[in-house]
Order: C-alpha cells, then structure tokens, then sequence
C-alpha cells in the first residue's frame, strides 16, 4: 500500500452463516436461493474448484490475525461457498469504505453512455460558481480523467482539509495544485468526492440515487446507503454500505463486462477503460518500482477508482480489507469484508490458497471435503467474551449509578444493571438515556444511539443509531469487559470497566485505535463513584 494511501486511513452461530454446497442443502432452501434476486449456487468441485483448497483458505485464515466477516467465490457465474461470521449475517449492509469509490467510477461510466460529460472534460467547466479568485494553469488543465486516476497533481490527499469545511467543492478547487495534472499518482478520496459532485451537478440526483435504476436494481443489489457531505453530495470516496452478495454480483456486474441477466448495461468498453491500467504508483523511499511490482498489490497500476492485481486481476477496494477482486483469467470473482491492519497478508492469503483452487475443468465430486467445508462455513462466528463466574461484587453495583467527573463526552453517569445471563450498561448525558444490553459470555443483539459509536475513519454522518451486537464477561473480581461489535461496519470497542470500591474507571479502545496506533481513541475514560 502506498504512503498516501496509509496517509488518507491514518486521516481520516446465529443464523449468520451461508454455504454454497447446494447439493448438501435441504431442497427447499436451495430453491430459495436461485430465485432471480440471487446468484445461482453450485458445489465447488462442479465449476472446477476445490472444496479442500477452500478448507485450507478457512484454516489459514483462523490461524492469521486478519478478522473476516463475510466472504463470497463465484465461479463462472456461480457461488461456489460463502459464509458469515457470526454475528454478521448475509441479510446485513457492510460499510465499504474505498470500495465505495468503484461505484462512483461506475457512476460517471453512465453519465458518459447517457451523454451527460466526457471524461476529457475541464473541472472548472463543470463549478463555475465554486471557482477560486485566481485559476492556477493546472487548474484549467485538470480533467475529470484525472480525477479518475488519482493524478490531480496535488502534493498531498485533500480529504482532511476538505472535510473541515462546509463547501467541500469550492474548497477542493482552491488548493493549489503542484503538478501537472496525470503526471503524479497520489492516492486522493477528494477526488472522488469531486466525481460524485459531478455526477449530482449534472443529473440533479445522489450517486446512490442515480445508479439505482441503472446498477441496483438491474442486479438486484437493495438496501444501498451512502454517506453525505454538508451539502448533501454522497461522499463518493468512501460511505457506501450494501451486502456481501451486492459486492459479488458487482464483481460479477464487471466480469460480464457490463452485461446482466441478457442485457448490455453498461458497455464493454467503458468496463474496458475502466478496468485498465491508466497510471503508475510510485514506488515508496528506499524501495525500487520493480521490487515493488513483485509483491505489492498497490504497485501493479492504477485504473478508474479500480487497482490493478497481481495475475491480471482488477479490483476495488477498502480500508481495513473490504474487497471486490475480478480475475478474469479465472472467470472468478472473489467478495471480502473484514477488519485487519494488514491488507497486504489478506490478499497474499487469496494468491496462496483460493487462486490455486481454482482449476480449468470441472472436478469429480469431494464429497469429504465439501462436507468438511459446509461444515466449515456453517460454524464461522467471531465469539463473544467467554463467560465466567459473576463477581462477588456485581450485587453492590447493580442497579446502581456511578456519578462521573467532567469529561469531553459529557457523559453525567454510567449505570450496570445485571439480570440472569445479560447486563445492561447505560450512559446517561444531556441528550437522555443511551443503554446497551450485553449477553453474559453470548451477543446479544440491538440497536444504540450511544455516543461516539460507531468508531470509523472518515467524515460523514451513519445516523443517529446503529445496530450492535454486545457481550460482556467478569474477566476478575472488579473488572468488567464488553464488546460492543457495530456488525454493520467493520468495527467494534472494547470497554474495560475497572471496579474499586465505590469508585469505577470505565476505559474505551476502539478497533480503530487498536489496529492503526496512529489513529488516536476518541473516547476519553471516564472517572467516577457511586452516587448517593
């Protein structure tokens, strides 16, 4: 990954698992998920793909720190396996982060077909009133190609000053412009902002709500959510949320060249332009290109808002490992969401074990392994904190309220309710009440209007509540710890609640925080004592 693109991230068992081994599943829900909606389902072995090379994957993966949480292989068109850690679940939206911006890039692929703009046309042409005093020679000469393959020729990711203001437009247009545009590489989420705009400016619609009738609903893909700016822009580099299953279909969307379901969508030339190599990534200090391009997956060139992999493939991608990956040579397509801090180890996991899986012709039936992997895949779940013996203390707490110093969240008190096998904590500030029920050693699930919650990168706004999945276990006599798992996002905090005597020291970490050091925890602690 380059430095850039580490600077814009530094910047900014319950049903929940699916199979692919249709022959293995009852007959009525197999017929349930070849309706048109879905994609066809098909064993492995019976599109030319291994069943125990996927074990494989699954027993890498379990061994490695990545953190997924759903995953889909299709195979000329079919799902070959797929599975859910629980307590994420097929039916859910994922927040895509980065990923979001192969959407964007699809966007202006039909304001192009419908005539709307060229991609050779000038920015400034396109904002006459969000324009600065003074327009710089690169600024006349940037085009919305070049927004396209992040070479505006800015020295650094606008995203952070952009994102500080009200008019993201006008403020992208009056940084100043140090290269000449397409001559520079720099990884640049305001870019891709400034494409949204354009596609807003000239249809009058969001993205989300201009490919609705042209990408979602042709696949089928419902329920999409995309973040906005001040303006009520959709933030285009990143914020867009759909299903796992909407990612594979997208992946399989630009696999078929832009045809679905017998018709031409989108044109195969555009898929063409757009999946392309169009410029090159530089490689970082102290390293050479060609090194780079042996092992890096953000060194094989850059398309519109699509990377290009290694063994010919193409993809979009997102922070903390969101993945449409299209091989073509393959005829395969490969959806990932997850959380790690190591993108890089979860595609060398792809190359190392799914592509190897992946054979020319069709393959005799494994029925070991296929069941070994329905097995696999029916049993993923990310566990909740073990359950242990309640703390002799938990009666002189529960029910109770702990007065909290002053703090930046201006959070008043915190209170612990323990009933049976789950504890309800609750937050109390100016704006009322805010509780969050966590099983004891299982999740439970709700929703929370909690404060600071969900922990991500970016700005833009998820809405006022999120669901939530929430555990908590004594892990000693006086401290108390809950995950708080946000299972549409990638992300979850772990809050540590330190007990002594009548006072409480209650600490957050987010997942965030924990996986990029460099992004610092926005919760502070908070310090109290029993009231009353």
């Amino acid at each position: 990954m380059t430095s850039h693109r580490r600077t814009f991230l530094k910047q900014i068992g319950f049903g929940a698992a699916g199979i692919g081994l249709v022959s293995s599943m009852p007959g009525c829900v197999a017929a349930k998920q070849v309706v048109r909606k879905n994609l066809p389902r098909s064993t492995p072995e019976a599109q030319g793909v291994s069943s125990q090379k996927i074990v494989e994957f699954l027993d890498a993966l379990a061994q490695s720190s990545h953190e997924f949480h759903s995953f889909m292989m299709v195979r000329h068109g079919h799902v070959v396996a797929e599975g859910w850690w629980s307590p994420y679940r097929a039916d859910l939206n994922q927040m895509l982060y980065s990923l979001s911006k192969s959407f964007t890039s699809t966007a202006v692929g039909f304001a192009v077909l419908e005539g709307r703009l060229k991609v050779d046309d000038a920015v400034i042409s396109l904002f006459p009133n969000d324009l600065p005093e003074t327009i710089s020679d690169n600024l006349a000469a940037l085009r919305v190609k070049h927004l396209l393959t992040m070479s505006v020729g800015h020295a650094g990711d606008s995203t952070p000053l952009i994102t500080k203001e009200e008019n993201w437009v006008k403020t992208f247009l009056a940084l100043p412009i140090a290269y000449p545009p397409g001559s520079v590489f720099l990884y640049n989420s305001g870019a891709t902002y400034i494409l949204s705009a354009i596609v807003q400016k000239l249809t009058g619609e969001r993205v989300v709500d201009y490919l609705a009738p042209r990408l979602f609903q042709p696949l089928e893909i419902h329920g999409a959510t995309w973040e906005t700016c001040p303006r009520g822009i959709n933030t285009g580099g990143w914020g867009l949320s759909i299903q796992t299953e909407g990612l594979a279909k997208f992946g399989q969307f630009y696999l078929q060249k832009g045809a679905w379901d017998g018709r031409q969508i989108l044109p195969a030339t555009w898929v063409g332009e757009a999946t392309t190599f169009k410029i090159q990534q530089p490689a970082p200090a102290g390293s050479t290109l060609e090194a780079m391009k042996k092992t890096s997956e953000w060194h094989q060139g850059y398309c519109y808002q699509f990377w290009r992999c290694r063994h010919n493939g193409y993809r979009g991608d997102g922070a903390f490992g969101q993945y449409a990956i299209v091989l073509p040579d393959e005829d395969a397509v490969i959806a990932i969401t997850s959380e790690s801090a190591n993108m890089a180890g979860e595609m060398n996991l792809i190359w190392d074990y799914l592509l190897p899986a992946i054979r020319e012709n069709v393959l005799p039936p494994d029925r070991k392994a296929q069941a070994q992997l329905k097995q696999r895949l029916a049993s993923l779940a990310l566990l909740p904190p073990p359950a242990g013996a309640s703390s002799p203390g938990t009666a002189g707490i529960s029910g109770k309220a702990f007065q909290l110093e002053n703090n930046e969240l201006g959070a008043q008190t915190v209170s612990f309710d323990f009933k049976n096998d789950a504890c309800v904590f609750t937050l109390k500030d100016a704006r009322g009440e805010h509780p969050i029920t966590c099983g004891l050693g299982k999740w439970v699930e709700g929703q929370t209007d909690m404060p600071g919650t969900p922990p991500k990168l970016t700005s833009g706004d998820l809405g006022p509540v999120s669901k939530i999945a929430a555990g908590g276990a004594w892990k000693d006599d006086t401290t108390f710890e809950m995950i708080w798992r946000f299972y549409e996002t990638p992300h979850h905090d772990t809050v540590t609640c330190h007990f002594n005597g009548n006072k409480l020291r209650v600490d957050f970490m987010s997942s965030v925080a924990e996986k990029m050091p460099s992004h610092s925890e926005k919760w502070p602690s908070l310090q109290g004592q029993l009231a009353g």
